[in-house]
């Protein structure tokens, strides 16, 4: 078993396209809250929150579960309760920036892991809380989906700034 290299680059990418978007929005946007969030693709997080939410998942979420599925037999792997981690720690009072610089070290302290997995490690089996039964591949998978959703999340949040501050 391998990994596409259209995975690692996906990966790789994420952190840019959240530069990107953040780089194109004012300040008076990180912390715009639509008033529905009907059809909202993921958390119901802000620009800054959402960045912060990265980060915490990136080192919290998905380098635990890579570790536990490499060194344990078949782990249960929790989810992550995003919205407590906000709370906590403060993400609507978080530099965004700050939050998207720790998300890209992080990143690229995932990457190094994922590049070093080998072919029988990425079979290995976990449970993945409401995902079910999945092998280390499927978490990197799931990564990728994760930043998916939140880059729709970051252009959802767009398209309600636009119909409602305009």
């Amino acid at each position: 078993m391998s990994l596409s290299p259209l995975i690692v680059a996906d990966l790789e990418q994420a952190p840019e396209a959240f530069a990107r978007l953040l780089a194109a929005l004012p300040p008076a946007a990180w912390d715009f809250k639509p008033a529905s969030w009907v059809e909202c693709p993921g958390e119901h997080f802000s620009i800054r929150e959402n960045l912060c939410h990265l980060r915490d998942l990136e080192v919290e979420g998905y380098q635990r579960r890579f570790a536990r599925t490499r060194a344990e037999q078949d782990p249960d792997l929790p989810s992550v309760d995003g919205y407590a981690l906000a709370e906590e720690r403060r993400y609507s009072a978080t530099d965004p920036h700050a939050a998207l610089a720790a998300f890209r070290a992080a990143r690229a302290e995932t990457l190094g892991a994922i590049r070093g997995f080998s072919a029988a490690e990425l079979a290995r089996l976990a449970r993945f809380n409401t995902y079910g039964p999945t092998n280390l591949a499927g978490l990197v998978h799931y990564l990728s989906s994760h930043d998916r959703q939140h880059l729709a999340c970051f252009h959802w949040l767009m398209g309600k700034m636009a119909a409602e501050l305009h």
